[in-house]
């Protein structure tokens, strides 16, 4: 009998939602940390799978850029900011090998993030573009009902649509945000569903508002940072973000009941770790 046979699980008594720990606001640096340390560990998988992504996302906005659509690039930058999890799945099984002490292998890295995981990725991608093109729409709506229609708006005019579009950006962002911090590592590592791991997340988020916050910051300006130095920051900037948000997964959620994938990278468990027992809320 195979030892690799799967464990049946009565999913009936499963928790709707991953508990999780009470972060201090310092805990994203420690992430970072973690993240530098997996990029030079894996440094040629990590710039080749960060040189990927900064090609793409420099392709589009440079398209969107020279077809007069500034801001549309703008927009889809600012998107970026949220969506980034969904472009790190790859990286996420590349700190899983490196943690289990395996030689990380790019090709099986990118087989583990989206062949094994497709079908709950897939939901999950599709939520956040449902959240996305919505959120698109509702700025073309602002634009239309509060920009001043005159050739000359007044500076009080000009605050209040600043203002009331930055409200309705920050309601979307702050949506995205929490439903994607930890649901796509969570997918990776236990077999769950999407909305148990997008739950989850959200749940994660609100537990650790302060922590957040500073992680968020910390994105933005990396981001902003890979943008400024035409995109090039951004092959080494991504490979820590992504890293970072693994480890960032695993010190704040607590999946031990949730049963692991049969087989991939995440099927054998890490080492042991303090951070284990730490207590949950």
């Amino acid at each position: 009998m195979s030892k690799h046979r799967k464990t049946a699980v009565d999913r009936d008594r499963l928790p709707f939602v991953a508990p999780c720990r009470k972060l201090s606001i310092w805990a994203p640096f420690r992430w970072i940390r973690l993240g530098v340390a997996d990029l030079i560990q894996a440094p040629q998988q990590s710039l080749v799978y960060g040189l990927a992504v900064a090609i793409l996302i420099g392709a589009v906005s440079l398209i969107a850029w020279f077809r007069g659509s500034q801001w549309i690039m703008v927009g889809m930058l600012g998107g970026f900011v949220f969506l980034a999890p969904l472009t790190c799945v790859g990286l996420y099984a590349i700190s899983a090998q490196l943690e289990r002490g395996q030689e990380p292998v790019l090709a099986r890295s990118l087989r583990a993030a989206f062949k094994r995981h497709l079908g709950n990725e897939a939901v999950f991608a599709l939520v956040l573009l449902v959240i996305f093109l919505v959120w698109s729409r509702a700025a073309v709506i602002v634009t239309a009902v509060m920009y001043p229609t005159d050739g000359n708006p007044t500076t009080a005019e000009l605050i209040s649509f600043l203002a009331f579009g930055s409200g309705v950006g920050a309601i979307f962002a702050a949506v995205t945000f929490s439903a994607s911090a930890f649901s796509l590592p969570m997918l990776m590592h236990r077999d769950v569903d999407s909305v148990t791991a997008i739950v989850t997340s959200v749940n994660a988020v609100l537990r650790n508002k302060g922590a957040m916050i500073v992680w968020l910051s910390i994105i933005i300006v990396a981001l902003v940072l890979g943008v400024v130095t035409a995109f090039v920051g951004l092959i080494v900037i991504i490979p820590v973000i992504g890293y970072a948000t693994w480890h960032g997964y695993e010190e704040t959620i607590d999946a031990r009941e949730f049963p692991r994938h049969s087989e991939g990278v995440t099927a054998t468990p890490r080492p042991s770790s303090a951070m284990e027992h730490d207590p949950v809320i």
